[in-house]
């Protein structure tokens, strides 16, 4: 069973479901349908990684508050080994509105005060005894980038719609023998440039999803390409970059190559897609 390790950001959401994402003037729209659930891209990994059969530490920050408890409940229902921080005040949370087509706006409503957290030796020992360390976009995982290469623990890093300038990613984008993130940044010929630049500089993998144009990696010398998986319905496109990243991972874990693993995060993408959560059930 492989051991992964992963720190960065969860939060609790409600999700809105509406007939089309709302245009940029005063109107009143009617949802189709409303829920909370469990959130954030480090949750989405995860969940996604021990429903894989990955034993998963996850490391994070809640608030002392009510949706931070309903974080941790989740999150330890499901497996994972959690340890998280807790900061006096609010828990992160969101309001995604959602369309049935797989749009989405993400509205952030609160952020936990992270400033003076820092890893603790739970995370340390954590880190060191595990196969892979994701270390997600937030500053209060920033510090364990280094700490992984000091653990000699390969570091995956998924800096989503990065448009290859900002500088808030750049340690990941550096710091990542695994790197990932999506088309929304970049156009096609800056993206595949991007990808192969990084290889040469020292990536093992940099990988790019493309929604339902699938996906594109560099490694190796040589563009890998994978389309997206089939799915009967889309459910909820919540947390399908995440499983993505997770099915690559541990196939990759597994011994298998770049292409085989690519296929195998498209899979877990498309068994995300028609799930209601973050991970298939």
């Amino acid at each position: 069973m492989p051991k992964v390790f992963v720190a960065g950001p969860v939060s609790w959401n409600r999700l809105v479901m509406v007939d089309q994402l709302p245009e940029p003037r005063p109107h009143t729209v009617f949802a189709r349908a409303h829920r909370t659930a469990l959130g954030g891209t480090s949750a989405g990994k995860a969940l996604n990684l021990a429903h894989l059969g990955a034993e998963v530490t996850l490391r994070t920050v809640v608030g002392d508050d009510e949706p931070g408890r309903a974080i941790t409940e989740a999150l330890t229902a499901a497996g994972v080994e959690l340890l998280a921080e807790v900061v006096p005040g609010a828990s992160e949370q969101h309001l995604n509105l959602m369309t049935p087509d797989g749009g989405r706006v993400s509205i952030y409503l609160d952020l936990p005060d992270s400033g003076r957290a820092r890893p603790d030796e739970r995370a340390m020992a954590a880190l060191a005894e595990a196969d892979a360390a994701v270390i997600d976009l937030a500053e209060h995982s920033r510090p364990l980038l280094a700490a992984a290469r000091e653990a000699g623990v390969p570091v995956w890093c998924d800096v989503h719609d990065y448009d290859g300038h900002a500088d808030f990613h750049r340690d990941f984008v550096d710091a990542a023998d695994y790197l990932f993130l999506n088309d929304d940044g970049m156009s096609e010929p800056d993206l595949l440039a991007f990808l192969t630049a990084r290889v040469a500089q020292g990536a093992r993998v940099a990988v790019a999803t493309r929604g339902a144009a699938g996906a594109v990696a560099a490694s190796d010398g040589e563009l890998h390409h994978v389309p997206a998986a089939p799915v009967d319905r889309i459910v909820d496109t919540n947390g399908a970059g995440d499983a993505f990243f997770s099915g690559f991972l541990v196939a990759h874990l597994g011994g298998a190559d770049t292409p085989t693993a690519l296929a195998a995060g498209a899979a877990q993408a498309a068994l995300c897609l028609g799930s209601p959560d973050l991970a298939p059930r």
